[in-house]
This record gives C-alpha cells, sequence and structure tokens, in this order.
C-alpha cells in the first residue's frame, strides 16, 4: 500500500490531490527537522501521522488552543510521538553544516 491510500484509509478522505500535498508537507517539516536531504523508510509512519495531524487542523490554522461549550481543547506544535522520532533522526551539525551519510 502506498503512502497516500495509507492516508486515505486513516482519514476517509478521497481527494488524492489533498492527499499528496498533506504527504509533501509534512516530508518538507520532518527534512527540515532533522536536516536530512531525503527521508529514511523508517520515518514513513512520522510522515503519515503528521499528514493526519495537518488534515484534523485544517480550517484551525494559528490556533494553540479553543474553548466550546466550557470544553478546553490545547494543540501542540509537534505531538510527542513525532517528536521523539525526529529526536532519534535529526542530524547533529558541526561547523554550521549537517554531515548526511549517504547509507542508512
Amino acid at each position: 500500500m502506498t503512502d497516500i491510500q495509507i492516508l486515505g484509509r486513516m482519514t476517509g478522505e478521497t481527494d488524492m490531490a489533498l492527499l499528496e500535498a498533506l504527504l509533501q508537507e509534512s516530508e518538507e517539516r520532518l527534512l527540515a527537522l532533522t536536516g536530512r536531504t531525503t527521508l529514511p523508510a523508517v520515518m514513513g509512519p512520522a510522515k503519515r501521522s503528521w499528514a493526519v495531524v495537518a488534515y484534523n487542523r485544517m480550517g484551525m490554522e494559528g490556533e494553540t488552543s479553543r474553548t466550546e461549550a466550557g470544553i478546553s481543547s490545547a494543540f501542540a506544535e509537534i505531538p510527542a510521538d513525532i517528536s521523539q522520532t525526529v529526536q532519534r533522526y535529526r542530524l547533529a551539525r558541526v561547523g554550521g553544516k549537517y554531515h548526511e551519510s549517504t547509507e542508512d
């Protein structure tokens, strides 16, 4: 199953262009946070999870918390499970540059 098919099943969304955009955005964010040029295959679940988070937050961009009918919700910038994965695969900077191995 492809990432788009998995994301479609997770969200119930059928708009393939939207699903592709969500996956692309989540991959770009993960690459920026890890300092990598390509995403290791083991980060696929984090990529899909972040795409689901982005899908669920559509229409709520910029909100950090919300209260409706006495129920309060707060939103984390990066969910804890994704943050742990990012920390595990983040590259260290040496001399202001990332040094990425060609092997994973």
